[in-house]
């Protein structure tokens, strides 16, 4: 058993805002049992359970539509707090907030209204996205495709990278329609025809259920249907740039869980190397060194996600306020540019990170229970999505000639 209790009880009485005592003591919470379960392989169902009765999900919805009225800049900062408590379960959330950003938080018809409130109870949404036979990840066309059916249509697919979904509520599907168009599907994941198989086997973040969803014969309702259109869904520049930083923020996470676990691991050392310069572990300026890097390199990654973060609500706050969409977009372009910026350097800090901490422990630190491969093996694992050097290329030639990023896709 991996039963999660809390003591004292979590307080969910309302939406849990940024700083809310009951926010950090349920991300206490999930941290306490997050090693056991990527060691033992348990499946997150039961933090997730947490998450959803937290509404932890509605951090981005308006507090006058069920949420907490977070800011990019606060819902990142969660973030940071999350994944270093479990990497698996914040890299979980990803799409999920990627969905509320582009059809829940300020709905345009009823049906975004219906999400809205769904998200508003605790919610959670996936996605199924790629496909693992394309030619080209990260765009068109689908083989999946959506086919007129009576008063609406059905689809038969399979979609991998199911990153969340098997812990989801409802799933994000991504679809070509008959004319030729790319359109999304919001789909309930009880569905019938629709199946979950947790077939994900990668070296690392191995409980985030980013495997395999089927897809036969499912009945989609013509409601259900998002055309990506200018500014709509998919079709608004630079609305990537969002999941794009997600990712980096657990890395940038798994990097303060570095910390923690290095601080510690030396603190607890009983003996040192024969011609160690100290005669204790603490007082060993080599090592103290080792753990003023790895600090370092974590203030570094997390001041990068934050400035991105502004970034975003700058953005934001120019569209709220009806600005030109040439101001729109060239502050999209901005955050794009910063969330490129933060992976390139990111992602060489936490893995960097990751292997010092074996220099701070020793041999006896890579003993096989200790588990402290994980944060290596999770941090890889992230930062082979979307490779930096196609990103660190790009800002080169922004750099060089001023191309700008595209604006959609990985950016």
């Amino acid at each position: 058993m991996n039963e999660i209790v809390s003591s004292p009880p979590l307080d969910f009485s309302g939406p849990i805002g940024p700083g809310a005592p009951a926010l950090d003591a349920l991300i206490d919470v999930i941290g306490e049992g997050a090693s056991r379960r990527e060691f033992e392989r348990i499946l997150p169902h039961e933090p997730l359970a947490l998450i959803r009765k937290a509404r932890l999900g509605a951090l981005r919805l308006p507090k006058d539509r069920g949420g907490a009225g977070a800011s990019f800049r606060e819902l990142f900062s969660v973030v940071l707090k999350l994944a270093a408590a479990d990497a698996n379960v914040a890299h979980i959330l990803r799409n999920h907030f990627t969905f509320v950003e582009r059809y829940g938080r300020i709905p345009r018809n009823p049906t975004e209204e219906k999400w809205r409130r769904a998200v508003a109870d605790g919610a959670i949404v996936g996605l199924a996205n790629t496909e693992s036979d394309a030619k080209v990840i990260g765009g068109a066309p689908f083989a999946t495709v959506l086919t007129p059916d009576g008063a609406g249509y059905r689809i038969s697919g399979r979609k991998y990278y199911s990153t969340g979904t098997l812990f989801s509520d409802f799933v994000l599907v991504r679809v070509a329609t008959a004319e030729g168009a790319n359109a999304s599907l919001i789909l309930p994941v009880n569905r019938e025809g629709i199946e979950l198989v947790d077939d994900w086997d990668g070296i690392g973040q191995r409980l985030t259920g980013s495997g395999t969803t089927v897809f036969e014969n499912v009945r989609v309702e013509p409601e259900e249907v998002v055309v990506d259109g200018a500014g709509i869904g998919y079709g608004a520049a630079y609305t990537s740039t969002l999941p794009q930083i997600f990712l980096t923020s657990v890395n940038a996470g798994i990097l303060r869980a570095v910390l923690k676990d290095a601080t510690a691991l030396l603190k607890g050392r009983k003996h040192t190397f024969f011609f160690a310069p100290a005669e204790t572990p603490t007082a060993d300026p080599i090592l103290q060194q080792a753990i003023g890097e790895i600090s370092a390199n974590a203030f570094a990654a997390e001041t990068l996600v934050l400035a991105t973060a502004d970034a975003l609500d700058a953005a934001d706050r120019l569209r709220a306020a009806g600005a030109p969409e040439e101001a729109v977009r060239d502050a999209g372009h901005d955050a794009a540019v910063k969330a490129a910026r933060s992976k390139v350097v990111i992602d060489d800090l936490v893995l960097r990170s990751a292997t010092q901490l074996f220099d701070v422990g020793g041999a006896s630190a890579a003993a096989r229970a200790s588990n402290l491969d994980r944060h290596w093996r999770n941090a890889r694992t992230i930062a082979s999505h979307n490779p930096r050097a196609y990103k660190a290329r790009l800002l080169g030639q922004l750099e060089i000639d001023g191309t700008p990023l595209p604006s959609a896709s990985f950016f």
